[in-house]
């Protein structure tokens, strides 16, 4: 089936939203990216369901994503079908101490709700600029904390449509990994587990926490926050600064001159640039501290 029968036959089985040939620069935090064959903007569980098994039925790939702050798409697009998990899935639920959230809720958004009904925890997350489904797959994190931390389980959708419930031991968190992306799990919906706090004392923590990084990252520019996972004992930063990398430029791309681990599009980057210049920065780093460096992005695409 080429890209405009796939769209045709989608568009019959889905509610949700179905574009072909979608540039996932408009869809990327670091704005970049070629064309997916297929983008379908599921808008509930159903749509996931059906959009998994037409994949299947079909033998086309099958690539999710959230809000794309953490990923890098190459230039030549990505084939089959990107299952995007956005506006759909927004609602928030509180009981107790308890949120439950959907996976296309703002992380910040969940954050300012929580400091709003007087729950503590969240204030570390204030400004990931990520959706719980993909915040919660990378175990996203800021400021010594991450959402293991937080969160006390999750649903999710199976590859054959069933849904399961994980535990916090379940999902596998280690330092800006889960478990769910091997095990080729739909996250649904998270549930955060917090403590009671007062909502002023909240609100000021996440105000200091966005100022803190509105001083230290280049947020004026496209970019997918940091490169590389800081290895055992170190600063990812501090070692791609000190090994001469800050201000380094491919093209449009260049590391910023304000945080060495952001890689920033100056305007005009291409993902080739990009990662190049992550080739460049591992190969520096590794000639001058012997440490190999690992990628804390995810690179899809052709």
């Amino acid at each position: 089936m080429d890209p405009c029968e796939i769209e045709q036959s989608l568009e019959k089985l889905l509610k949700g939203e179905v574009k072909s040939c979608e540039s996932m620069k408009n869809h990327t935090s670091w704005r970049v990216g070629g064309p997916a064959d297929i983008m379908v903007l599921p808008s509930s569980i159903e749509d996931i369901r059906l959009c998994q098994q037409f994949a299947i039925q079909q033998g086309l790939p099958l690539t999710v994503m959230g809000n794309g702050s953490n990923m890098l798409v190459k230039d030549g697009g990505i084939r089959g079908i990107v299952l995007k998990i956005s506006r759909g899935f927004n609602q928030i639920e509180v009981k107790g101490t308890v949120i439950t959230a959907e996976a296309g809720v703002f992380i910040p958004t969940l954050s300012a709700r929580a400091a709003r009904e007087g729950l503590t925890g969240m204030e570390f997350a204030a400004g990931i600029p990520a959706s719980v489904g993909g915040a919660v797959s990378m175990n996203a994190g800021a400021h010594g904390k991450s959402m293991a931390d937080v969160v006390r389980g999750v649903t999710a959708l199976t590859g054959d449509g069933n849904t399961v419930s994980l535990e916090k031991e379940e999902i596998g968190f280690s330092y800006r990994k889960s478990g769910i992306p091997g095990k080729g799990l739909v996250i649904l919906t998270a549930d955060f587990d917090l403590k009671p706090g007062e909502p002023e004392e909240i609100m000021a923590a996440n105000k200091v926490n966005l100022e803190k990084r509105r001083r230290s990252q280049p947020l004026e520019f496209p970019t997918a926050g940091s490169v590389f996972a800081n290895p055992p004992g170190q600063w990812a930063g501090w070692l791609i600064e000190n090994a001469g990398c800050k201000g380094m430029r491919i093209g449009d791309a260049m590391v910023s001159d304000k945080h060495a681990n952001f890689i920033v599009n100056l305007g005009m980057a291409k993902a080739e640039d990009i990662l190049q210049l992550i080739t460049r920065i591992k190969n520096l780093v590794m000639q001058k501290y012997q440490i190999e460096l690992e990628l804390e992005v995810r690179v899809v695409g052709e």
